[in-house]
């Protein structure tokens, strides 16, 4: 528990940023209009890229014995992977709706 309260104290800052970040994007994302959600999921897959690299780069750089390190950066390699697949997924079905059927 003491680990925690100073992971929590000395990255406070850290904190205070992703927290502001989380709100921020929820505003952002709440104003887009419906039809702009597809293409903004496929511009959203860069991004999710850097996550992935930024979390193998923490998980590299952690600790053995850093737990909570180790958790966020297994925490956003799978989430950030499953959005680039989710984001492929649904950028190559937008695709197909544009190419001509085979007669």
């Amino acid at each position: 528990m003491d680990y925690i309260l100073h992971f929590i104290t000395s990255n406070i800052e850290m904190l205070y940023i992703l927290v502001f970040a989380v709100f921020l994007g929820m505003e952002v994302i709440s104003k887009v209009p419906t039809v702009l959600h597809t293409p903004l999921m496929s511009g959203a897959n860069a991004i999710s890229g850097v996550v992935v690299i930024g979390a193998i780069i923490l998980i590299r750089s952690a600790e053995a014995d850093s737990y909570i390190k180790l958790t966020v950066g297994m925490l956003g390699i799978a989430l950030a992977t499953v959005n680039v697949i989710g984001g492929f997924a649904v950028t190559d079905r937008m695709l197909h709706m544009f190419k001509k059927k085979k007669k």
